[in-house]
C-alpha cells in the first residue's frame, strides 16, 4: 500500500511518516522544496510518477496574525492547494485525505461542534481552511476532511515547546483562561487517521478526549516538568492577542466513536509526550 504526504517536513508530517514507516506501507513524503501544493503540474507528475493509494495532505500556513496580512499566501496553501490536489487525486483514482482545523468555527457555540455544523471563520486562517475543505470536497467526492485542534508533536512549534522554553528562563508566565479547546497529540491523531482510511470518506473530527483552556493546558505542562514558574491566568482582552481566535472550539467525537475510533484523554497524551521528549534530550 503506497501512501504520498505532503507537507511532510511539519510536526504532523514527520509523525505520520514515521508512523507508516513502521508498518506494512511505501510512505513517499514531500517537504514544500520538493513539492509545491500549489503547482497543479508538479502534483500531477508526482501521482503519475509513484501511483500512490492514498495522498496525506498535512501542507498548510498555520501562522494565524500573519494570514491576516498574507492573504494571497493563506488562500493560495490553505485553499488553492487542497483543491489541486482533489483534482488531482481525482483523475488518477487516489483517495485523498486533508487535514483541516477547529478554526473553521467561530467559536460561539457552547456545546461541542459536530461535523454538520455550518463553518463560520473570524479569521483569514480559518476562512482560508473553510475553502480548502469546500473546495476539495466539490472536486472530488472521495475526500476525507480531518479536523483536528491544537495540534503538538516532537519536531514542531508548538504550544507545549514554547511553555517548556518559557519556564526554562522566565519566573511568571501569563496564558489565556477564557478559551477552550482540545489539545491533541500528533502520535494519536496519526493512528485515528490510520483507521480511518479504511472508514467512509467524509468530514471527521479528530482530536484527544476531553478539553480545556490554554491555561489549564500549560498549568498541566508546568505540573508534569515540575516547573517553578508561576503561571498567571488572563482573558482574552487582557493578554492583547491581535487576531480573534475562536472563544470555544471543542470537537464532538460522537462520529468518529461511531466508527469505532476512540482517543485518550488529552493529558495522557500530553504526559508521554513530554516523557518522550525528556529522553529524546537525555541521549
Amino acid at each position: 500500500m503506497k501512501i504520498a504526504i505532503t507537507g511532510a517536513g511539519g510536526q504532523l508530517g514527520k509523525e505520520l511518516t514515521q508512523l507508516f514507516n513502521n508498518k506494512d506501507y511505501e510512505v513517499f513524503p514531500f517537504v514544500k522544496h520538493q513539492l509545491d501544493i500549489t503547482n497543479q503540474a508538479k502534483i500531477k507528475q508526482m501521482l503519475v510518477d509513484i501511483k500512490p493509494d492514498f495522498l496525506i495532505n498535512t501542507a498548510a500556513f498555520t501562522e494565524v496574525d500573519q494570514c491576516e496580512t498574507e492573504l494571497e499566501k493563506a488562500y493560495l496553501i490553505n485553499a488553492i492547494g487542497p483543491y489541486y490536489l482533489a483534482c488531482e487525486a481525482k483523475e488518477n483514482k487516489v483517495k485523498f485525505i486533508h487535514i483541516s482545523t477547529d478554526y473553521v468555527f467561530n467559536g460561539d457555540k457552547a456545546e461541542p461542534y459536530i461535523e454538520d455544523d455550518v463553518p463560520n471563520s473570524k479569521t483569514i486562517y480559518g476562512k482560508s481552511k473553510q475553502l480548502g475543505e469546500t473546495l476539495a470536497l466539490a472536486a472530488y467526492e472521495n475526500t476525507t476532511i480531518i479536523r483536528t485542534s491544537w495540534l503538538y508533536g516532537h519536531g514542531g512549534k508548538n504550544f507545549v515547546n514554547t511553555i517548556k522554553k518559557l519556564a526554562s528562563h522566565t519566573q511568571e508566565i501569563r496564558v489565556v483562561d477564557d478559551q477552550y479547546g482540545c489539545p491533541t497529540y500528533t502520535k494519536d491523531l496519526g493512528i485515528a487517521l490510520e483507521k480511518l482510511l479504511k472508514k467512509p470518506h467524509g468530514i471527521y473530527h479528530v482530536t484527544n478526549s476531553g478539553s480545556c483552556s490554554w491555561f489549564e493546558f500549560a498549568t498541566e505542562i508546568l505540573t508534569f516538568l515540575k516547573a517553578q514558574t508561576t503561571i498567571i491566568p488572563v482573558s482574552t482582552e487582557e493578554y492583547g492577542i491581535k487576531t480573534p481566535r475562536p472563544m470555544y472550539s471543542v470537537l464532538s467525537h460522537k462520529k468518529i466513536n461511531i466508527n469505532g475510533i476512540f482517543l485518550r484523554n488529552w493529558k495522557e497524551g500530553l504526559h508521554e509526550f513530554l516523557k518522550k521528549e525528556a529522553d529524546s534530550s537525555e541521549n
